[in-house]
């Protein structure tokens, strides 16, 4: 199995329920395709760095997962068909690349453990 990493761009007119809903879908896809999905980030609503589709702004989600190489062919064809998402990328990871996302990964999980410690701290 090889590791990859998709980031897609969903138009910013959907609702944040349609949004999930649409994540979740391709979540469901990468799974039922044998995948084993490693991170989920959704980036919100950012500004894009020029117009795409007379559209100035959308939704980004970042998933990483664990999967063969047959999956992908797949998933960018569900992306294709799919008329909610404006932009994607998907590309394998190296080893270096593997190992920078597991440390990126840890220090959020960590930042996120201690915003809520420092709160109760501070009260």
């Amino acid at each position: 199995m090889n590791h990859y990493e998709t980031v897609f761009i969903l138009t910013p007119v959907l609702s944040d329920d349609q949004m999930k809903e649409a994540v979740g879908k391709f979540k469901a896809l990468l799974v039922e395709n044998g995948a084993e999905i490693v991170n989920e980030e959704e980036w919100g609503l950012r500004k894009l760095a020029y117009p795409i589709q007379k559209k100035s702004t959308g939704f980004y989600c970042l998933l990483q997962f664990n999967a063969e190489p047959s999956v992908i062919k797949t998933l960018e064809t569900a992306y294709r068909r799919d008329e909610r998402v404006i932009r994607f990328l998907t590309f394998r990871l190296d080893k270096y690349a593997v190992e920078y996302a597991e440390k990126r990964c840890n220090l959020r999980a960590n930042k996120a453990n201690q915003k809520p410690a420092e709160a109760s701290a501070e009260a």
